[in-house]
């Protein structure tokens, strides 16, 4: 089966596709959408829901993860957070992919084996996980690979089997 991972942000949503049985991953595609900064917001958030949706398009995934919302510290940072994730879900929806959020502790605990990883131990893991040849910066897309493995861990066995040879 085929996951696609979204860490949104509204500089830089990160994104990685990978394929699993739930025990065996492989790294399809990662990187960033990241719209122009003298974009409005509502600009913005066309471009990730268009990137989304194109990707969706491409890659045909089983499955998409998102990264649920964190407590951010600045109000309006997490009021265009949930905007961003919104049109992510949206795109998902509208695909009709089945769209599963976790909160960042839950995609460190299934990665990591600790709820409070640091992003450089996410790094290391999504590196070994992935059987890379070298490991990955700490970032967007490795965070969204992170989601997509956090998937493939807590419910890729179970949908692996439900739809063994899905048509592509």
């Amino acid at each position: 089966m085929i996951v696609l991972g979204v860490d949104p942000g509204s500089q830089r949503t990160g994104y990685g596709a990978v394929e699993t049985d739930g025990r065996r991953h492989r790294l399809l595609e990662t990187g960033a959408l990241a719209p122009p900064p003298r974009l409005s917001l509502p600009e913005k958030l066309r471009a990730i829901h268009d990137g989304v949706r194109t990707l969706i398009e491409r890659l045909h995934p089983d499955a998409l993860a998102v990264e649920d919302c964190f407590h951010a510290q600045n109000t309006r940072t997490a009021l265009v957070l949930g905007h961003v994730r919104g049109v992510v879900l949206l795109a998902g929806a509208q695909a009709g992919v089945p769209v599963h959020e976790y909160p960042p502790a839950t995609v460190k605990q299934q990665v990591t084996g600790h709820g409070r990883a640091e992003k450089q131990q996410v790094a290391f893991m999504v590196t070994r996980l992935l059987a890379l040849p070298q490991e990955r910066e700490p970032g967007d897309a490795t965070d969204a690979l992170a989601v997509a493995l956090c998937f493939a861990g807590t419910q890729g066995r179970e949908l692996a089997v439900a739809i063994p040879g899905r048509p592509r």
